[in-house]
C-alpha cells in the first residue's frame, strides 16, 4: 500500500503522468525487423573530427568496456516500467570512437525500418545514456530490440531508439521520424514534453 497521501505511481518513483506497466511489453508501429547478428553494423558520422565514419560490428562493440544500469523505461503512452537492469556500452565510450567535430552539438538517431529520432548531443554523453544489448542479464529479443537500442532514461522512450544503425552529428536540429510525427523535439520525461505544440 501507498503511502499517506502517495499514489502507488509515486511510491515507485515515477515521473509525473506516469503509471507502472503491468509487465514490459514491447511497443513499436510496424513489423519487427530481421536482423542477422553477422551484417548488423552500427556507424558513427556526420559532422566528425576526422571527417571519416566509424563503423562497429557486434564483436567490436563487445571490446568495449560493459557497462550496467538499473534505470526505467518510460513510454510516451504514459506507462513506464520501472526498474530494468540493462546491459551494454556507455554511449560515450561509442562516441570517443569517433568524435564531433567542435560545433556539432546535435545527434541523429536512426535505425531499422526507418525510425529515427533527434536529440542534442550532451543527452548521449551522460553517464545513465547506454548502447543496450542485454536487459535483465538476457540478450535483447528482437520485439524489445535486439541487437543493440539506445536507453536514454530522463527521456521517453521514442527518443532512444530500437534496433539502432546510425549516430549521426550534426550542427543544427534535425527533425526525425518521431519529431516529424508532432512528438516533441526534447523529450523530457520529467517535464512531461510529448508533443511538440507543448513548445
Amino acid at each position: 500500500m501507498p503511502g499517506p497521501g502517495r499514489t502507488p505511481a509515486e511510491e515507485l518513483g515515477l515521473p509525473p503522468g506516469q503509471r507502472a506497466a503491468p509487465r514490459w511489453k514491447p511497443s513499436h508501429y510496424g513489423s519487427v525487423p530481421v536482423l542477422r547478428p553477422e551484417t548488423w553494423r552500427l556507424a558513427v558520422g556526420g559532422a566528425t573530427r576526422s571527417g571519416g565514419t566509424t563503423v562497429l560490428d557486434l564483436a567490436a562493440l563487445a571490446e568495449l568496456p560493459a557497462a550496467e544500469l538499473v534505470a526505467p523505461l518510460h513510454c510516451v503512452d504514459r506507462h513506464s516500467v520501472p526498474a530494468v537492469r540493462w546491459g551494454g556500452v556507455r554511449l560515450a565510450e561509442v562516441l570517443a570512437l569517433e568524435p564531433p567535430e567542435e560545433g556539432a552539438e546535435h545527434v541523429l538517431l536512426a535505425a531499422a525500418r526507418g525510425y529515427s529520432s533527434s536529440l542534442p548531443l550532451a543527452e548521449l554523453r551522460r553517464p545513465d545514456a547506454l548502447l543496450a544489448t542485454h536487459a535483465d542479464g538476457e540478450p535483447l529479443t528482437p520485439e524489445h530490440g535486439w541487437p543493440a537500442r539506445v536507453v536514454l532514461p530522463r527521456l521517453y522512450g521514442f527518443k532512444g531508439p530500437k534496433w539502432v544503425a546510425e549516430i549521426t552529428y550534426h550542427r543544427e536540429p534535425q527533425q526525425g521520424w518521431w519529431e516529424s510525427h508532432g512528438y516533441h523535439p526534447r523529450g523530457r520525461v520529467d517535464l512531461e514534453e510529448r508533443w511538440a505544440h507543448q513548445g
